[in-house]
Parts: structure tokens; C-alpha cells; sequence
């Protein structure tokens, strides 16, 4: 039986349900964040939490339990589903309320969470992936967490039905971030990623890398970058939770460009191998 976590409790995830006027359903309203688990143990589970406190601040949305009674229900859950290599998914929306613009700040919050069986993608972070440069036509507070993702969805359809794998947003000229994912490229030795501002979110693979660089003696800057930039980068990949670091191989679209997984990007798949099998 697989369970879930609805409201204060861990159920079957058949006699789980969402309430009509939750305001996650009418407006997007809430917040959610993904930790991957290795071995049964979850990665980066403080640096998570930190990010989905910080969501729920800008979003003014109190938490109804503490970070320390979040973690113990999302360990009891993870135990509860035996889940070894996978991920754990949770939810926070602001409240049940009928449906207005104008939210209340009595409503208590709603969170849910479950959790899902996933191996690492070893065959694509060796071989590499395809991106689809699109317009990023997404909102201004990319920094939230949030679960109103309409416009990374639309960019992520829009990059499978041109048979690649992922989008790589800009803003004009500006790169930006993928649907799902956040955006490095190498050039003479130098990493450069967008700065950490309201047009990107600050992944948390993405925080990990910058440690990892550190570690690795590789120089690592926060420069935005242009699409010209892109097609003259010696190495680019991507990262995210489910990802982790993985290499891009080909860009079309805005721009076109093909390239192979770098020295650098493998040195930092490695260092990033060692640190999960480490905890």
C-alpha cells in the first residue's frame, strides 16, 4: 500500500482527496519544494526546508507546524512507503476558502506530500541532453517555489514536442533558467550561472554546485550570459533535484549549437557522486 501525507496525517493514498475550494486548485496558490533521497535518506533536506520557509514568508503564508515536525512526517512518510532511491514531494497551499482574490489570513494551510521510486538518469547525465531555446514568458518572482508553474509546463511541452528534453528560457537576450532546471555554461575553465535574483529559482543542486566548484578548485562566478554566449561555451549543463548535474549536448530554437559533455561537467558529476554516497 502506498501512503501519503494529507493535512496532520499519513493515509492510503486511495483515501486521499483535496478539498473543492482549496486555494491551490482555484489559484495556484502554494508553495512545494522536491528532496531527493539516497539510501532512504533525504539530500540537502536543511537547505530545502530553508528555501520552503523563505517561499512561505514571501508568499505570507504561515506555517502551520514546525520545520522540526515537517522533517520527522516527511522521515515517518519515507519509512512508512519504504522508499530507498527517489524523491519526496511536499505541498504547502494557502488554505481552504471559497474561492476570492482576497485571501484570508485565518485559514490554516494545507500541506501534502508523497513519495515515488526513482533511479538516477545514468544513461543521460553520460550521454547528454537536448535543449529548445524559448522566450522565458514566465512572471516576475521566479525565486518562489511556487506550485503556479503554468509557464515553465508550457515551455517544457513546447521543448518535448521539438524532441528535446528541455528549455532553455531567456528574456530577450538574457539567459535565463530551464523549465525545471537551472542553466551553467563553461568557458577557458570559468563556470558563470544567472545570479540568484527574482528571475530564476535558486535550486538547491544548483547552491551545491557552487560548493562543489569551490571544493574542486574551479572557478565559479554568478554573471548573467547571453545567447551568443551560449553558442561559444566550451561545456553547458543543466541541474536540478532530479537531474542532478547533467550535460547538454545540443541547443535549438533561438539558437542552434551542438557540443560534448566536458572535463569540467564530469569532474563535477564525480564530486557530486561522492557527496550523495556520502550523506
Amino acid at each position: 500500500m502506498e501512503y501519503v501525507w494529507l493535512k496532520d496525517k499519513i493515509i492510503s493514498r486511495h483515501d486521499a482527496y483535496v478539498h473543492f475550494d482549496d486555494r491551490g486548485y482555484y489559484f495556484g496558490d502554494g508553495i512545494y519544494e522536491v528532496i531527493r533521497v539516497y539510501d532512504g535518506l533525504p539530500f540537502l533536506f536543511d537547505e530545502h526546508f530553508e528555501r520552503f520557509l523563505r517561499s512561505a514568508k514571501e508568499l505570507d503564508m504561515p506555517l502551520p507546524y514546525s520545520i522540526t515536525t515537517l522533517k520527522e512526517n516527511i522521515r515517518h512518510l519515507l519509512q512508512k512507503n519504504d522508499i530507498k532511491n527517489g524523491y519526496v514531494y511536499i505541498q504547502m497551499t494557502r488554505g481552504e476558502q471559497i474561492r476570492d482574490h482576497l485571501y484570508s489570513r485565518d485559514i490554516i494551510p494545507v500541506i501534502t506530500a508523497f513519495t515515488k521510486e526513482a533511479e538516477i538518469p545514468v544513461t543521460k547525465q553520460t550521454n547528454g541532453i537536448s535543449l529548445l531555446a524559448t522566450e522565458d514568458i514566465r512572471w516576475l518572482r521566479c525565486d518562489i517555489k511556487t506550485i503556479n508553474l503554468l509557464g515553465n509546463v508550457m515551455a517544457k511541452r513546447r521543448a518535448e514536442d521539438y524532441y528535446c528534453d528541455e528549455a532553455l528560457q531567456h528574456r530577450g537576450d538574457i539567459v535565463t533558467e530551464g523549465s525545471s532546471s537551472n542553466i551553467f555554461i563553461v568557458k577557458k575553465g570559468v563556470i558563470y550561472t544567472h545570479p540568484a535574483n527574482h528571475y530564476i529559482l535558486n535550486g538547491i543542486t544548483r547552491q551545491h554546485v557552487f560548493n562543489l566548484a569551490q571544493e574542486e578548485k574551479i572557478p565559479i562566478f554568478e554573471e548573467a550570459f547571453s545567447l551568443e554566449e551560449t553558442i561559444n561555451a566550451d561545456e553547458i549543463f543543466v541541474t536540478s533535484t532530479t537531474l542532478e548535474i547533467m550535460p547538454v549536448i545540443n541547443i535549438k530554437g533561438s539558437i542552434e549549437t551542438s557540443l560534448q559533455p566536458g572535463t569540467i561537467t564530469r569532474k563535477l558529476q564525480q564530486a557530486f557522486k561522492e557527496h550523495t554516497h556520502a550523506g
